[in-house]
């Protein structure tokens, strides 16, 4: 599992550069103009935290590097659905389909069956992702910074703002941590996930937390699979979570969010 991010990173800008030879850019900037009108993310989150209720962003993802295979059965909007019907603020829809199986049109049908803003989860490498994001009805997009370069994390989180997008910027560490902070950004993104391992450990958001400002919102992600994990996190002053493996491995993954969060 060595470098697991470094080997979908070389794929991902080899797919973007095929996606550009078939539609160039300038026919997702000119198609924007028609897309759907977005949801606010960011906007949905706060209004959780402010009412103190757990804000909850439930993915729909099919299969991981680590895992493999997650959920055989496997309908979006099905899912979207339950979600919704089971308390979720958000949706997160993965689209790699190398690596997590997704689809772009996992992300279409899935947002055209619920009233949820949607996150387009995949590797952004290139401003013409973002574009292509909010073609599809994305209403936020994954930076990832241990991804991109500090110039690169800039030019796409103002790419992404300039378009209508909201950016949940991705770190793991406390130098990703100080570099993402530069932005100035409402959402901060946690993944106890090691990129580069595929390690998980939740005491990553639990040390990160002190160090970030009041006025930020911090989610936190991967390996919250219990109500104790629930419990350690919201202990630590965290009440916004993206939770995905434990919600598909269940039979019914709305109800598996009631029950881990209400």
């Amino acid at each position: 599992m060595s470098d697991i991010l470094t080997t979908i990173l070389e794929h991902k800008r080899g797919e973007v550069e095929s996606r550009q030879a078939e539609r160039p850019i300038t026919e997702h900037l000119s198609r924007c103009r028609s897309a759907p009108s977005v949801r606010g993310f960011v906007d949905a989150l706060h209004r959780a935290f402010i009412s103190k209720k757990p804000g909850v962003i439930a993915e729909i993802k099919r299969a991981s590097p680590s895992k493999g295979l997650i959920r055989a059965n496997f309908d979006p909007p099905t899912i979207a659905t339950s979600y919704e019907l089971g308390g979720a603020t958000c949706l997160s829809v993965l689209t790699d389909q190398k690596f997590f199986q997704g689809a772009d049109d996992f992300l279409v049908a899935a947002r055209n069956a619920v009233a949820l803003p949607v996150i387009r989860k995949d590797f952004v490498v290139d401003r013409y992702q973002i574009a292509e994001s909010r073609c599809l009805g994305a209403d936020c997009i994954l930076l990832i910074a241990s991804a991109l370069s500090r110039n690169e994390l800039k030019e796409f989180y103002d790419e992404a703002a300039e378009l209508g997008l909201d950016s949940l910027i991705e770190v793991h560490d406390e130098e990703e941590l100080a570099t993402a902070l530069e932005l100035s950004p409402q959402l901060i993104g946690v993944n106890n996930r090691n990129l580069k391992t595929f390690e998980v450990n939740l005491q990553t958001t639990v040390r990160l937390k002190e160090l970030l400002p009041p006025n930020i919102l911090m989610v936190t992600e991967s390996g919250i699979h219990t109500r104790d994990d629930v419990a350690l996190l919201q202990q630590a002053g965290v009440n916004t979570f993206l939770v995905g493996e434990a919600f598909m491995r269940a039979d019914d993954p709305g109800q598996k969010l009631r029950e881990l969060f209400f």
